[in-house]
């Protein structure tokens, strides 16, 4: 019903260390709400306060891993942001939710960050 707790790869938190401050979970009944709520089977991932969601067997996808952390980042922002979240999505639809353009942008903006380098100054 809740999944069960992940872990990130090492190389995935050494790139993005914003990830290691959610909890991740695999399965679990929360993304077959989301889905149901967008008229699918299951979503995913979905985020709920300080956790994360991820459908089984979905792969570590950076986009998708910042996107949901965003959403974590938005939860911790406002009490009412879970009220203001299902406001958006009622009446602007779930593609034009400003809560979900903001974590798509967001997560875009970190993966196409470059990758800082490891050389010494005159190396």
């Amino acid at each position: 019903m809740i999944g069960t707790p992940d872990v990130l790869p090492d190389t995935l938190t050494s790139r993005w260390p914003e990830l290691a401050r959610v909890r991740w979970r695999r399965g679990g009944l929360p993304l077959r709400v989301g889905g149901w709520c967008l008229g699918q089977r299951t979503v995913q991932g979905i985020t709920l306060w300080q956790t994360v969601f991820l459908a089984p067997g979905s792969a570590w996808d950076p986009a998708l891993l910042l996107h949901e952390h965003r959403h974590a980042e938005q939860f911790a922002s406002s009490a009412v942001f879970p009220l203001l979240y299902v406001w958006e999505s009622l009446t602007r639809g779930y593609s034009r939710n400003r809560y979900e353009a903001d974590a798509n942008a967001w997560a875009a903006r970190r993966v196409e960050r470059p990758q800082p380098t490891n050389l010494s100054p005159g190396a």
